[in-house]
């Protein structure tokens, strides 16, 4: 095991001990404890506000991190926070957000929220989740969190207190400053005596919805403790004092479990990068001196990170002490895989993972084969099956090897359903069963490759989107007949989100117009469209739904033939048509007719380094 798993075979093998025997602890609080008492005067995290400036780090001891936990729990338990209440929080990276994760874990139930939605979202999460506190960054230059804050509390029914992090207490005004208030706690013990059962919710996380109607999951203890053994099982070289850097947002899973609660459960130091993460240009510019510098061993990080961390690399910094990437959130291209690899020296690791499952489930075996493309092996512990289901979400069969169908996850991570039950119908195509919305096969040697997406979904960099928030501004235009919106293939963010429209008869507005209208009306800004495509006849099934498939298509076709714009001018011909595969999902045919005196070898070459960036496969065929 000292190399991590390797296959299949030795997954199997640690399932023979049934993972509650495998468990630091049953719940989050307990095994926060374990991760201290290896070495209390170790690091457990360290912080700089500013990535030009990284060397001027703050660093707690994990004494001083778990004092600092049971503190924020305790301050919690004396706002009347309980077993069942919710504290919601709206927090940049922060040591005090770890602070408020994981003592609100110990206290009730703590429900991270991005802060950079709306307050018109925010305000439906709040409510949704019956938030009891309200966790939020002060009146900072650069920042509006506090003021989406003050337009949103007097609307929020079951909210008792505010804590302002980063900002003064205005008590009389139900307004508590975290750091004069938190002080006055007791940083031995949880006052609150709290024995923490495992089936209790420790968080809830927003993964989507259209607004008004906000997806909500909640993740218990067992949830939470049982990713974190899942992940250690295939991470097993990592060991205590290991500098695991944390760069994504910790309203989000991956932030929280792999660069979160998994190095707290083992006794490694979390090194966070600056209350934005990767989003600070500084982090970006000096990577591979923060790297140097705090010898950093482990990272997570999408695609579009990636790309930007290789082309700031310092060649001349000592990066040596780099060992595993963990990537996901968006399909990984094979040209930036090898390119990044072999510019590190260190190891990607693929995976999938969704907020319902905890965190991952399914990755690419740190000490074995790794598939370029594929998203991996099942966790141990993790049950991973391709479901054939009818159009109603029904299970039919399960799918023959490398045959496209459902991906379904089954497993101690599991989630056991969103919070508003209504949303419940159809996620269980069969008991205990989750429908992750994927469509994927699985390969004779058991790994997985996903191949597109059957819930409507866009995925930009890592950023879930629902297409209802662009169609139904789209659709409210008086010129627009039909509106749909997907995604479209994109070198740096994996997706961007386009929307196609057909007119109503005799209407008469331009895709610029339609543009500038969805960039007013849409209130999140991820979600603004990167084109608007005015179609004569929208593509319908047989009952007369929008067909998306072909929308998508369209746009791959649109994307690849702009890409290829400089290699048209050398050719007679050229033209990209994509459809359907049984392997693939999507496939693209590039056909190109050649000028006689045109090197064939050199065109093929030229046509492949475009395409490298993009997921979506081709065939080329030069006539």
């Amino acid at each position: 095991m000292g190399n991590g798993l390797a296959g299949l075979a030795e997954i199997k093998r640690l399932e023979q001990t049934p993972i509650a025997e495998r468990l630091l602890a049953d719940n989050t609080y307990d095994m926060i404890c374990h991760g201290a008492s290896i070495n209390p005067k170790a690091p457990a995290l360290s912080f700089f506000l500013d990535g030009s400036k990284y060397k001027a780090a703050r660093t707690y001891s994990y004494a001083e991190f778990l004092g600092e936990v049971n503190r924020t729990a305790n301050m919690f338990h004396d706002l009347g926070i309980g077993p069942d209440d919710v504290i919601s929080y709206l927090l940049p990276n922060l040591p005090q957000t770890q602070f408020v994760l994981w003592g609100g874990q110990a206290a009730g139930i703590v429900n991270p929220i991005n802060p950079m939605l709306n307050a018109e979202v925010i305000q439906e999460i709040c409510e949704h989740a019956k938030t009891r506190v309200l966790v939020a960054l002060g009146s900072l230059p650069g920042t509006d969190i506090w003021e989406k804050v003050a337009s949103i509390r007097n609307d929020l029914p079951d909210l008792k207190a505010i804590i302002r992090v980063m900002g003064p207490s205005d008590e009389s005004a139900g307004i508590y400053g975290y750091e004069e208030t938190v002080c006055k706690y007791d940083a031995d013990k949880l006052d609150s005596g709290r024995k923490i059962r495992s089936e209790e919710i420790a968080a809830i996380f927003h993964t989507g919805g259209t607004t008004g109607v906000p997806k909500l999951a909640p993740h218990t203890h067992f949830n939470e403790v049982s990713m974190v053994e899942m992940v250690r099982l295939n991470f097993s070289e990592l060991q205590p004092g290991d500098t695991f850097m944390c760069g994504l947002p910790l309203f989000h899973v991956n932030g929280t479990t792999a660069t979160g609660s998994f190095p707290l459960a083992i006794g490694a130091h979390i090194l966070l990068l600056t209350p934005k993460g990767y989003r600070d240009p500084g982090v970006i510019k000096n990577f591979s001196r923060i790297v140097e510098h705090y010898r950093g061993v482990f990272f997570s990080a999408v695609p579009t990170v990636l790309s930007m961390l290789l082309a700031e690399l310092d060649k001349s910094a000592d990066i040596s002490s780099l060992k595993f990437l963990l990537c996901g959130a968006a399909p990984l291209s094979v040209q930036l895989f090898e390119s990044f690899e072999k510019s590190t020296g260190m190891k990607i690791v693929e995976g999938f993972g969704q907020t319902e499952g905890t965190c991952g489930s399914i990755v690419n075996p740190s000490g074995g084969e790794r598939k370029i493309g594929s998203v991996g092996l099942r966790l141990p512990y993790q049950q991973a099956k391709i479901f054939i289901l009818n159009d109603d979400g029904d299970f039919q069969r399960e799918a023959g090897i490398n045959e496209i169908g459902t991906l379904c996850l089954k497993g101690p991570n599991i989630f056991p359903g969103y919070l508003d039950s209504r949303q419940n119908e159809k996620i269980w195509p069969q008991p205990g069963w989750l429908n992750t919305g994927d469509l994927a096969r699985q390969d004779q040697d058991g790994y997985f490759w996903l191949t597109g997406r059957s819930k409507d979904l866009i995925i930009r960099g890592g950023h879930n989107i629902d297409p209802a928030l662009i169609e139904g501004p789209t659709q409210a235009l008086a010129e627009i007949e039909l509106a749909a919106a997907v995604g479209q293939p994109d070198a740096y963010a994996g997706e961007l989100p386009v929307v196609f429209v057909q007119l109503r008869k005799g209407a008469q507005i331009s895709s610029a117009e339609i543009l500038t209208y969805l960039t007013e009306n849409i209130g999140e800004r991820a979600a603004i469209p990167k084109e608007v495509f005015i179609l004569e006849v929208m593509p319908l099934t047989a009952v007369g739904k929008i067909y998306k498939p072909k929308l998508r298509w369209l746009a791959i076709e649109h994307v690849y033939r702009k890409a290829l714009a400089g290699v048209v001018k050398l050719v007679d011909s050229l033209e990209v048509n994509v459809g359907a595969s049984n392997v693939y999902g999507s496939l693209a045919t590039i056909k190109v007719k050649l000028l006689a005196e045109v090197d064939k070898a050199e065109i093929s070459r030229q046509i492949t380094d475009k395409l490298g960036p993009f997921m979506i496969k081709f065939e080329l065929h030069l006539d």
